[in-house]
């Protein structure tokens, strides 16, 4: 018994030393010391030997087990000291080294143009509100009082996702396109308020008056070239209530053009003409460049084109349940990317969607 201890401990230092990495010595450390190991099974065999000798077999085991436990914790620790030293020559930080700068981010152009013409518009009362992208042709075309011949709704200008007879072109109230200009919203707000049976689905009834703006991404079917994309942003404005005259539409373009462009701002209307309202104007401001004097920038002329608008027209307010006898309004429709490009005197819109860093880091 004796002689086999020996050869056991022998045996168990051995692969201690040959072991390379914890989990072959824990592989060692099962095969000895186990529950079913070589040294736990001498120990059950310690009935078949006299009592004289047991304990002194018993003291023999022990010992072999200690200096086996010994032997295999100074390798653990070798093994630990070495698998550390290891990592940090891996992982060596030089802490004289100045620390990476994290790239900040920048607004778009489009984004802080947005910002500043709804800081205008709030300060003077009106409300923000969004509308669906996606939008019932009786939204978009037929409650702007857009007639159904009008070239705004050929496939050639407008995004449809279905269509009643697109052989035919035949639309249906029915009809789904991408909506071609945020006054969609506009109708969809003079419905809810105009308290029809059949209201603007999704949008609560709400109470007359309206002041309202209208931001958003639209949709028409235009070639990509400096100045046209077929996706773009538009605010669309609204007011209606009761003695609402042109002079108010005036006073608020006024308003805006010089928070927006500046102090010396002035505006001008010139007649045009929209089926959405009656009577239309397209309205210029004075070129914040030469300050109206002519330049590159107006094409010599002092003045610069920023948007539609005019007095809401009345059959609109009828078909949303609102009586024109009672209440008036006006509507104007700005193209964000148009006043953007203008106020950061950026020449081409594509610049606007390509998202270059070097680009957007001017603004």
């Amino acid at each position: 018994m004796k002689e086999l201890l020996e050869k056991i401990r022998r045996e168990a230092e051995q692969k201690i030393a040959d072991s390379d990495s914890t989990e072959s010595l824990d592989d060692v450390k099962v095969s000895i010391l186990g529950k079913k190991g070589e040294l736990t099974m001498l120990l059950k065999g310690m009935k078949d030997l006299s009592p004289e000798e047991r304990p002194k077999f018993g003291q023999l085991v022990n010992q072999a087990r200690e200096q086996i436990e010994l032997k295999m914790n100074a390798k653990r620790e070798a093994m630990r000291k070495e698998m550390l030293t290891a990592k940090m020559a891996r992982e060596t930080i030089d802490v004289t080294l100045p620390g990476k700068k994290m790239i900040r981010g920048h607004k778009h152009p489009n984004q802080i143009a947005l910002e500043d013409l709804e800081r205008v518009f709030i300060g003077m009362g009106y409300e923000v509100v969004d509308g669906p992208e996606v939008e019932y042709d009786r939204m978009n075309f037929k409650l702007l009082n857009i007639p159904e011949d009008h070239p705004a709704k050929d496939e050639q200008d407008t995004f449809y996702i279905s269509r009643h007879d697109p052989a035919k072109g035949e639309t249906t109230e029915d009809d789904i396109v991408l909506r071609t200009q945020t006054s969609s919203v506009q109708a969809r707000i003079m419905l809810a308020a105009g308290k029809l049976k059949e209201t603007s689905k999704g949008f609560p009834e709400r109470e007359l008056p309206i002041k309202i703006i209208s931001p958003g991404r639209v949709f028409r079917s235009d070639e990509v070239d400096a100045t046209h994309s077929p996706s773009f942003h538009q605010v669309e404005g609204l007011v209606i209530g009761k003695g609402v005259t042109m002079a108010d539409l005036k006073g608020t373009l006024d308003q805006f053009a010089t928070n927006f462009f500046g102090p010396k701002t002035k505006t001008k209307l010139r007649p045009h003409h929209f089926p959405f309202t009656e009577p239309s104007a397209e309205v210029d401001v004075t070129c914040f460049k030469c300050g109206g004097k002519g330049c590159g920038v107006c094409k010599g002329s002092g003045w610069i084109e920023i948007l539609g608008c005019g007095m809401v027209h009345p059959h609109v307010l009828e078909m949303c349940g609102i009586d024109p006898n009672e209440y008036s309004g006006f509507a104007f429709g700005i193209g964000l990317e148009r006043v953007a490009l203008l106020k950061y005197e950026i020449a081409d819109m594509r610049l606007m969607y390509e998202n270059d860093i070097r680009f957007l880091e001017q603004f």
